[in-house]
Protein backbone atom coordinates (compact mmCIF):
# COMPACT_ATOMS: atom_id res chain seq x y z
CA UNK A 1 0.00 0.00 0.00
CA UNK A 2 1.12 3.31 -0.92
CA UNK A 3 1.39 5.67 2.05
CA UNK A 4 -0.54 7.82 2.85
CA UNK A 5 -0.69 11.79 1.53
CA UNK A 6 0.06 14.09 4.60
CA UNK A 7 -1.83 16.64 2.93
CA UNK A 8 -4.97 16.37 0.82
CA UNK A 9 -4.15 17.04 -3.29
CA UNK A 10 -6.75 19.82 -4.21
CA UNK A 11 -6.70 21.15 -7.98
CA UNK A 12 -9.96 23.03 -7.59
CA UNK A 13 -8.78 25.05 -4.80
CA UNK A 14 -8.13 27.64 -7.22
CA UNK A 15 -11.81 27.90 -8.77
CA UNK A 16 -13.41 27.43 -5.38
CA UNK A 17 -15.24 30.00 -2.99
CA UNK A 18 -13.81 30.35 0.12
CA UNK A 19 -15.29 30.22 3.56
CA UNK A 20 -12.50 32.52 5.49
CA UNK A 21 -11.57 30.15 8.30
CA UNK A 22 -14.32 28.01 7.74
CA UNK A 23 -14.79 24.34 5.84
CA UNK A 24 -15.68 23.36 2.55
CA UNK A 25 -18.43 20.97 3.39
CA UNK A 26 -19.75 20.28 6.84
CA UNK A 27 -21.85 16.90 7.74
CA UNK A 28 -23.55 15.31 10.45
CA UNK A 29 -25.16 12.06 11.21
CA UNK A 30 -24.35 8.47 12.77
CA UNK A 31 -21.02 6.83 12.14
CA UNK A 32 -21.03 2.63 11.39
CA UNK A 33 -19.10 0.32 11.92
CA UNK A 34 -19.25 -1.40 8.20
CA UNK A 35 -18.17 -4.78 7.56
CA UNK A 36 -18.64 -5.89 4.02
CA UNK A 37 -18.37 -9.51 2.86
CA UNK A 38 -17.98 -9.54 -1.43
CA UNK A 39 -18.17 -11.98 -3.77
CA UNK A 40 -21.06 -14.14 -2.04
CA UNK A 41 -22.76 -16.71 -3.93
CA UNK A 42 -26.01 -16.60 -2.94
CA UNK A 43 -27.93 -14.78 -0.20
CA UNK A 44 -27.53 -17.51 2.78
CA UNK A 45 -30.51 -19.35 3.99
CA UNK A 46 -31.34 -20.63 6.87
CA UNK A 47 -29.53 -23.46 8.73
CA UNK A 48 -26.58 -22.95 6.17
CA UNK A 49 -23.13 -21.34 6.13
CA UNK A 50 -21.52 -19.57 3.06
CA UNK A 51 -17.69 -18.04 2.31
CA UNK A 52 -17.19 -15.07 0.78
CA UNK A 53 -14.29 -14.24 -1.58
CA UNK A 54 -13.41 -10.98 0.24
CA UNK A 55 -14.59 -8.97 2.78
CA UNK A 56 -13.64 -5.17 4.32
CA UNK A 57 -13.57 -2.77 7.24
CA UNK A 58 -14.26 0.77 7.02
CA UNK A 59 -16.01 3.56 8.71
CA UNK A 60 -19.70 3.55 7.26
CA UNK A 61 -22.61 5.78 7.39
CA UNK A 62 -22.09 8.96 6.95
CA UNK A 63 -18.58 9.04 7.19
CA UNK A 64 -18.74 7.24 3.67
CA UNK A 65 -19.70 11.01 2.22
CA UNK A 66 -17.23 12.62 4.11
CA UNK A 67 -14.22 10.66 3.27
CA UNK A 68 -15.14 10.58 -0.36
CA UNK A 69 -15.79 14.88 -0.18
CA UNK A 70 -12.24 14.95 2.15
CA UNK A 71 -10.06 12.27 -0.86
CA UNK A 72 -11.60 15.17 -3.68
CA UNK A 73 -9.64 18.06 -1.75
CA UNK A 74 -12.58 19.38 0.22
CA UNK A 75 -12.16 20.39 3.28
CA UNK A 76 -14.76 18.46 5.14
CA UNK A 77 -16.08 18.43 8.73
CA UNK A 78 -17.84 16.52 10.78
CA UNK A 79 -20.26 15.87 13.42
CA UNK A 80 -20.80 12.66 14.60
CA UNK A 81 -21.14 10.88 18.33
CA UNK A 82 -18.18 7.90 18.81
CA UNK A 83 -18.17 5.31 21.66
CA UNK A 84 -15.36 4.71 23.45
CA UNK A 85 -14.89 0.49 22.27
CA UNK A 86 -12.42 -0.60 19.49
CA UNK A 87 -14.71 0.51 16.68
CA UNK A 88 -14.70 4.10 17.92
CA UNK A 89 -11.28 4.31 18.22
CA UNK A 90 -10.72 2.54 14.83
CA UNK A 91 -13.15 5.21 13.40
CA UNK A 92 -11.96 8.31 14.85
CA UNK A 93 -8.10 7.05 13.61
CA UNK A 94 -9.00 6.65 10.37
CA UNK A 95 -10.88 9.44 9.90
CA UNK A 96 -9.03 12.09 11.55
CA UNK A 97 -5.74 10.63 10.88
CA UNK A 98 -5.95 8.89 7.72
CA UNK A 99 -8.53 11.11 5.99
CA UNK A 100 -8.33 14.43 7.27
CA UNK A 101 -11.55 14.81 8.11
CA UNK A 102 -11.91 17.73 10.88
CA UNK A 103 -13.88 15.95 13.80
CA UNK A 104 -13.84 18.82 16.39
CA UNK A 105 -16.92 18.96 16.56
CA UNK A 106 -17.49 15.02 17.36
CA UNK A 107 -17.55 13.74 21.03
CA UNK A 108 -16.26 9.95 22.33
CA UNK A 109 -18.75 8.98 24.50
CA UNK A 110 -18.28 7.08 27.52
CA UNK A 111 -19.79 3.68 28.08
CA UNK A 112 -21.53 3.64 24.35
CA UNK A 113 -20.84 1.30 22.18
CA UNK A 114 -20.44 1.68 18.09
CA UNK A 115 -23.32 0.88 15.44
CA UNK A 116 -22.10 -1.61 13.49
CA UNK A 117 -23.69 -2.65 9.75
CA UNK A 118 -22.82 -6.02 8.70
CA UNK A 119 -22.84 -5.70 4.59
CA UNK A 120 -23.28 -8.84 2.00
CA UNK A 121 -23.19 -8.20 -2.04
CA UNK A 122 -24.96 -10.45 -3.92
CA UNK A 123 -25.76 -9.74 -7.59
CA UNK A 124 -24.62 -6.93 -7.59
CA UNK A 125 -27.34 -5.38 -4.56
CA UNK A 126 -26.42 -5.68 -1.26
CA UNK A 127 -28.32 -6.45 2.15
CA UNK A 128 -27.60 -5.09 5.34
CA UNK A 129 -27.88 -6.10 9.38
CA UNK A 130 -27.31 -3.55 12.04
CA UNK A 131 -27.44 -2.96 15.30
CA UNK A 132 -26.80 -0.12 17.37
CA UNK A 133 -28.37 2.23 19.99
CA UNK A 134 -29.93 6.11 19.45
CA UNK A 135 -27.02 8.57 20.25
CA UNK A 136 -26.78 9.66 24.09
CA UNK A 137 -26.14 13.54 22.26
CA UNK A 138 -28.01 15.34 19.91
CA UNK A 139 -26.97 17.06 16.60
CA UNK A 140 -28.00 19.94 17.84
CA UNK A 141 -26.05 19.22 21.03
CA UNK A 142 -22.97 18.35 19.24
CA UNK A 143 -23.33 21.53 16.72
CA UNK A 144 -24.53 24.24 18.60
CA UNK A 145 -23.98 27.11 16.08
CA UNK A 146 -22.87 25.75 12.88
CA UNK A 147 -19.26 26.70 11.28
CA UNK A 148 -18.80 28.12 8.27
CA UNK A 149 -18.77 26.57 5.34
CA UNK A 150 -19.88 26.55 1.65
CA UNK A 151 -21.79 23.57 1.83
CA UNK A 152 -23.72 21.52 4.12
CA UNK A 153 -25.54 17.95 3.55
CA UNK A 154 -28.59 18.05 5.79
CA UNK A 155 -31.25 15.72 6.81
CA UNK A 156 -34.93 16.25 4.94
CA UNK A 157 -37.13 15.87 7.94
CA UNK A 158 -41.00 17.02 8.68
CA UNK A 159 -38.53 19.62 10.81
CA UNK A 160 -35.09 20.85 10.06
CA UNK A 161 -33.12 20.56 12.47
CA UNK A 162 -31.82 24.21 14.25
CA UNK A 163 -28.38 24.27 12.81
CA UNK A 164 -29.49 23.25 9.36
CA UNK A 165 -31.96 26.80 9.74
CA UNK A 166 -28.65 28.39 11.21
CA UNK A 167 -26.55 27.58 8.70
CA UNK A 168 -29.17 28.86 5.48
CA UNK A 169 -29.38 31.90 6.92
CA UNK A 170 -25.72 31.83 7.20
CA UNK A 171 -25.56 32.04 3.30
CA UNK A 172 -24.37 28.05 3.19
CA UNK A 173 -25.64 25.85 0.08
CA UNK A 174 -27.81 23.00 1.69
CA UNK A 175 -27.67 19.95 0.14
CA UNK A 176 -30.85 17.64 0.67
CA UNK A 177 -30.14 13.59 1.99
CA UNK A 178 -32.81 11.32 2.84
CA UNK A 179 -33.42 7.89 3.65
CA UNK A 180 -35.86 5.15 2.79
CA UNK A 181 -38.88 5.87 4.42
CA UNK A 182 -40.51 2.51 6.17
CA UNK A 183 -43.90 4.01 6.74
CA UNK A 184 -45.14 4.81 3.40
CA UNK A 185 -46.24 8.09 4.59
CA UNK A 186 -43.55 10.19 2.61
CA UNK A 187 -45.09 13.43 4.58
CA UNK A 188 -45.38 16.25 1.80
CA UNK A 189 -44.43 18.81 4.46
CA UNK A 190 -40.57 17.04 3.91
CA UNK A 191 -41.10 18.39 0.44
CA UNK A 192 -41.77 22.04 1.91
CA UNK A 193 -38.58 22.07 3.44
CA UNK A 194 -37.15 22.25 0.10
CA UNK A 195 -37.33 26.05 0.46
CA UNK A 196 -34.49 25.92 2.47
CA UNK A 197 -31.96 23.91 -0.10
CA UNK A 198 -29.76 24.38 -2.59
CA UNK A 199 -29.75 20.90 -3.81
CA UNK A 200 -31.75 17.27 -3.53
CA UNK A 201 -30.34 14.55 -4.74
CA UNK A 202 -32.84 11.38 -4.38
CA UNK A 203 -33.20 8.12 -6.18
CA UNK A 204 -35.55 6.84 -8.43
CA UNK A 205 -37.65 5.03 -6.31
CA UNK A 206 -37.22 7.92 -3.31
CA UNK A 207 -38.06 10.51 -5.69
CA UNK A 208 -41.28 8.69 -6.88
CA UNK A 209 -42.46 7.83 -3.71
CA UNK A 210 -42.13 11.49 -2.28
CA UNK A 211 -43.61 13.19 -5.64
CA UNK A 212 -46.38 10.27 -5.69
CA UNK A 213 -44.83 10.63 -9.78
CA UNK A 214 -45.01 7.06 -11.13
CA UNK A 215 -41.85 7.39 -13.18
CA UNK A 216 -38.51 9.34 -12.30
CA UNK A 217 -38.20 12.11 -15.00
CA UNK A 218 -41.93 13.45 -13.79
CA UNK A 219 -40.60 12.66 -10.33
CA UNK A 220 -37.52 15.44 -11.34
CA UNK A 221 -39.65 18.28 -12.80
CA UNK A 222 -41.72 18.35 -9.89
CA UNK A 223 -38.62 18.35 -7.50
CA UNK A 224 -37.32 21.00 -9.38
CA UNK A 225 -40.27 23.46 -9.10
CA UNK A 226 -39.12 23.30 -5.38
CA UNK A 227 -35.54 23.41 -5.36
CA UNK A 228 -32.75 25.23 -7.19
CA UNK A 229 -30.73 22.11 -8.20
CA UNK A 230 -33.03 18.90 -8.76
CA UNK A 231 -30.72 15.77 -9.09
CA UNK A 232 -32.42 12.22 -9.19
CA UNK A 233 -30.15 9.41 -9.16
CA UNK A 234 -30.78 6.08 -11.95
CA UNK A 235 -28.64 3.74 -10.26
CA UNK A 236 -27.02 1.41 -13.69
CA UNK A 237 -28.98 4.46 -16.04
CA UNK A 238 -26.75 7.07 -14.67
CA UNK A 239 -28.30 10.30 -13.50
CA UNK A 240 -30.10 13.59 -14.36
CA UNK A 241 -30.69 16.75 -12.92
CA UNK A 242 -32.55 20.04 -13.29
CA UNK A 243 -30.65 23.26 -12.63
CA UNK A 244 -33.25 26.12 -12.45
CA UNK A 245 -30.74 29.02 -11.44
CA UNK A 246 -28.78 28.18 -15.07
CA UNK A 247 -31.90 26.82 -17.26
CA UNK A 248 -30.05 23.35 -17.50
CA UNK A 249 -31.26 20.06 -17.96
CA UNK A 250 -29.31 17.13 -17.95
CA UNK A 251 -29.24 12.97 -18.25
CA UNK A 252 -25.66 11.29 -18.27
CA UNK A 253 -25.43 7.55 -18.34
CA UNK A 254 -23.40 5.54 -16.25
CA UNK A 255 -20.19 4.33 -17.06
CA UNK A 256 -19.99 0.74 -18.64
CA UNK A 257 -18.61 -0.97 -15.32
CA UNK A 258 -18.51 -4.26 -13.73
CA UNK A 259 -20.15 -3.76 -10.46
CA UNK A 260 -18.55 -5.70 -7.23
CA UNK A 261 -19.97 -3.96 -4.99
CA UNK A 262 -22.10 -0.77 -4.54
CA UNK A 263 -21.87 -0.21 -1.03
CA UNK A 264 -21.26 3.65 -0.19
CA UNK A 265 -21.81 4.54 -4.04
CA UNK A 266 -24.98 7.21 -3.80
CA UNK A 267 -22.77 9.31 -1.04
CA UNK A 268 -20.13 8.59 -3.42
CA UNK A 269 -21.81 10.43 -6.34
CA UNK A 270 -23.07 13.16 -4.06
CA UNK A 271 -19.79 14.26 -2.85
CA UNK A 272 -18.36 14.60 -6.07
CA UNK A 273 -21.44 16.13 -7.24
CA UNK A 274 -20.77 19.00 -4.61
CA UNK A 275 -17.34 18.99 -5.54
CA UNK A 276 -18.75 19.65 -8.95
CA UNK A 277 -20.70 22.58 -8.04
CA UNK A 278 -18.64 24.43 -5.80
CA UNK A 279 -16.03 24.57 -8.62
CA UNK A 280 -18.89 25.97 -10.54
CA UNK A 281 -18.88 23.61 -13.35
CA UNK A 282 -21.75 22.82 -15.97
CA UNK A 283 -24.56 20.77 -14.91
CA UNK A 284 -23.35 17.74 -17.54
CA UNK A 285 -20.12 17.58 -16.07
CA UNK A 286 -20.94 17.83 -12.41
CA UNK A 287 -23.27 14.58 -13.46
CA UNK A 288 -20.33 13.11 -15.36
CA UNK A 289 -17.91 13.74 -12.38
CA UNK A 290 -20.50 11.99 -9.54
CA UNK A 291 -21.08 9.31 -12.44
CA UNK A 292 -17.60 8.60 -12.71
CA UNK A 293 -16.48 8.79 -8.84
CA UNK A 294 -19.64 5.97 -8.25
CA UNK A 295 -18.46 3.64 -11.31
CA UNK A 296 -14.91 3.29 -9.64
CA UNK A 297 -16.30 3.25 -6.09
CA UNK A 298 -18.09 0.06 -7.35
CA UNK A 299 -15.31 -1.47 -8.54
CA UNK A 300 -13.88 -2.27 -5.10
CA UNK A 301 -14.90 -3.30 -1.72
CA UNK A 302 -17.60 -1.00 -0.81
CA UNK A 303 -18.42 2.12 1.37
CA UNK A 304 -15.24 4.65 2.49
CA UNK A 305 -12.56 2.33 1.74
CA UNK A 306 -13.72 2.21 -2.13
CA UNK A 307 -14.20 6.32 -2.78
CA UNK A 308 -11.41 7.14 -5.28
CA UNK A 309 -9.29 10.05 -4.55
CA UNK A 310 -7.60 12.43 -7.52
CA UNK A 311 -4.85 9.45 -7.42
CA UNK A 312 -7.65 7.30 -8.97
CA UNK A 313 -9.24 9.74 -11.05
CA UNK A 314 -5.85 10.43 -12.85
CA UNK A 315 -5.06 6.84 -13.04
CA UNK A 316 -8.37 6.38 -14.88
CA UNK A 317 -8.12 9.11 -17.49
CA UNK A 318 -4.90 7.76 -18.37
CA UNK A 319 -6.12 4.27 -18.69
CA UNK A 320 -8.82 5.54 -20.59
CA UNK A 321 -6.86 7.62 -23.47
CA UNK A 322 -4.40 4.38 -23.61
CA UNK A 323 -7.08 2.28 -25.04
CA UNK A 324 -6.68 3.09 -28.97
CA UNK A 325 -10.53 2.08 -29.36
CA UNK A 326 -11.57 5.09 -27.42
CA UNK A 327 -8.96 7.57 -28.84
CA UNK A 328 -10.95 10.81 -30.20
CA UNK A 329 -14.29 8.94 -29.03
CA UNK A 330 -17.45 11.02 -28.56
CA UNK A 331 -17.75 9.32 -25.23
CA UNK A 332 -14.62 10.20 -23.87
CA UNK A 333 -14.69 13.55 -25.10
CA UNK A 334 -17.66 14.07 -22.90
CA UNK A 335 -14.80 14.16 -20.03
CA UNK A 336 -12.51 16.11 -21.61
CA UNK A 337 -12.81 18.63 -19.03
CA UNK A 338 -10.78 16.33 -16.40
CA UNK A 339 -7.73 17.12 -18.90
CA UNK A 340 -6.47 20.20 -17.53
CA UNK A 341 -7.25 19.11 -13.74
CA UNK A 342 -5.44 15.81 -13.77
CA UNK A 343 -2.45 16.48 -15.74
CA UNK A 344 -0.92 18.09 -12.79
CA UNK A 345 -1.74 15.06 -10.22
CA UNK A 346 1.31 14.04 -8.05
CA UNK A 347 2.59 10.54 -7.85
CA UNK A 348 1.45 10.23 -4.64
CA UNK A 349 -2.05 11.97 -4.80
CA UNK A 350 -4.39 9.78 -2.42
CA UNK A 351 -6.31 6.51 -3.73
CA UNK A 352 -8.54 4.34 -2.41
CA UNK A 353 -7.47 2.96 0.86
CA UNK A 354 -6.91 -0.71 1.97
CA UNK A 355 -6.74 -0.06 5.78
CA UNK A 356 -9.25 -2.59 7.83
CA UNK A 357 -9.39 -4.28 10.83
CA UNK A 358 -7.83 -7.20 9.20
CA UNK A 359 -5.32 -5.15 8.19
CA UNK A 360 -4.34 -5.98 4.57
CA UNK A 361 -5.11 -9.91 4.48
CA UNK A 362 -8.29 -9.23 3.01
CA UNK A 363 -8.62 -5.74 1.36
Amino acid sequence: MDPIPTRRFDPLSAVRSTAAGGLDLFLTGTVFQDIIFTGLPHAPQPGTEIWSDGMGSCPGGVANQAIAASRLGLRTGLAAVFGDDGYGDYNWKILAGQEHVDLSLSRRVPGWHSPVTVSLSVEKDRSMVTHGHPAPVSTTELVGCPPPALAAVAELGEELEPWALEAHKNGVRLFGDVGWDPTGVWAPARLDNLQHFHAFMPNQREAMAFTGRDDPWSALYSLADKVPVAVVTLGPQGSMAVDSETGEEEWVPSLPVRAYDPTGAGDCFGAAFIVGCLAGWPLGDRLRFANLCAALAVQEVGGSLAAPGWGDLADWWQRANARKERQGSQWLRRYGFLAEIVRDVPPGAQRRASATIAHLSDA
